[in-house]
């Protein structure tokens, strides 16, 4: 079982299921009732190099029953109201899970007004979805599934597809007990799969918590430094780097001038939409930074294309608005040091579970 990177299928102890829930996505966030519990032997999801301990729900524990049958609805275009869109369609395993494209794309060629953000590691965001409408991957399942230009399918017609499967109700079964399909079972299912969506073990990794010296090039190295200079990238400032592991993000919501047209007018509210709290115009939460060369094009609504437009956009002090967070200011430089900020980005690709691709 790839989600189990040590040599025996370990079981968790109760307590560690008391770590606080963390967690991504693009549409809308799904409420349920609470009740239903995996009924299999819990197991550990091993964080690979440069990534903290998983966080576990405690009323959702990850089994292999739970993770095997969350895969499965994950590739599933049954999900979907004309059967052409499954979850892999927006987050694509061969493209870093996301989908390469400036917005989503749902049923009927819908575009959205957001890029489909990766979902690897998105199990340690505090919030889902880029205004953080979604306290956790369960709550954020059932959006995309409901959301007229994503999916587009009511939760029942979706409950009802699987039930007349008699293969989904033996997988249910087994992984939840005797009982009815539910939203909350296919909710839990599809996020104790995406929590086994890790990457780390990159070569950043292995040269900051490896100790390998010649696991990073020359020019990311430097890119590196520029990266942690308060003088120069100010990088840090939001994507993290920590001691013993870096999520390269803070799991919060800036705004970076990005939803402001070129007359200061925001053309997306972002966090706003949810707190109604005037900072929080345009902010929008701060991805990681992990895989970046793998996940094109970059921001909220996929406006930069590449890695070095992004650097030149925060190198010129991105677009002036009156929310624009403090953090963002003109930095200086170097073509240089450009380069090697690119570098180190590219260097920041890491490892993906071999068990996440379409089941066979």
């Amino acid at each position: 079982m790839g989600f189990l990177r040590g040599p025996h299928l370990c079981l968790i102890a109760a307590g560690l299921f008391l770590v606080g829930l963390l967690q991504l996505g693009c549409g809308m966030s799904g409420k349920m009732q609470a009740g239903a519990m995996p009924i299999g032997l819990p197991v550990r999801i091993d964080a690979p190099l440069g990534l903290p301990p998983v966080p576990v729900p405690p009323d959702n524990p990850p089994t292999a029953d739970t993770i095997a049958l969350g895969r499965r609805l994950f590739y599933d275009t049954r999900l979907s109201a004309d059967g052409s869109i499954a979850c892999s369609s927006c987050h694509n395993p061969t493209q870093g899970f996301t989908d390469g494209h400036a917005v989503a794309t749902g049923i009927r060629g819908q575009k959205g007004s957001r890029s489909a953000p990766s979902l690897l590691n998105a199990a340690y965001y505090p919030k889902e979805f880029w205004d953080g409408r979604a306290a956790s991957l369960e709550d954020q399942a059932g959006g995309p599934m409901a959301n007229p230009i994503e999916m587009g399918q009511q939760h029942d017609v979706s409950v009802r597809k699987l039930a007349a499967d008699p293969s989904y109700g033996q997988l249910f079964e087994k992984a939840f007990g005797a009982g009815p399909i539910t939203l909350e079972k296919i909710a839990k299912s599809l996020a104790s799969f995406e929590r086994t969506l890790l990457s780390g073990d990159s070569p950043f990794d292995r040269y900051e918590y490896g100790h390998d010296s010649s696991a990073m090039s020359a020019a990311a190295i430097r890119g590196l430094a520029a990266f942690r200079d308060p003088a120069r990238g100010n990088c840090t400032a939001c994507h993290l780097i920590g001691k013993n592991y870096a999520l390269f993000t803070d799991g919060k919501f800036h705004n970076v001038g990005v939803g402001v047209d070129p007359t200061g007018e925001l053309t997306d509210l972002g966090r706003y939409s949810q707190t109604k709290i005037d900072v929080d115009r345009a902010a929008f939460k701060t991805p990681t930074l992990r895989n970046a060369a793998l996940t094109a094009p970059y921001m909220h609504d996929g406006s930069e294309k590449t890695l070095k437009e992004v650097v030149d956009y925060y190198a010129g002090g991105a677009n002036s608005n009156p929310q624009l967070d403090p953090a963002i200011q003109a930095i200086k430089l170097s073509a240089q040091d450009r380069a090697d900020l690119v570098a180190f980005l590219e260097a920041l690709t890491g490892s993906v579970p071999p068990d996440s691709g379409p089941p066979e």
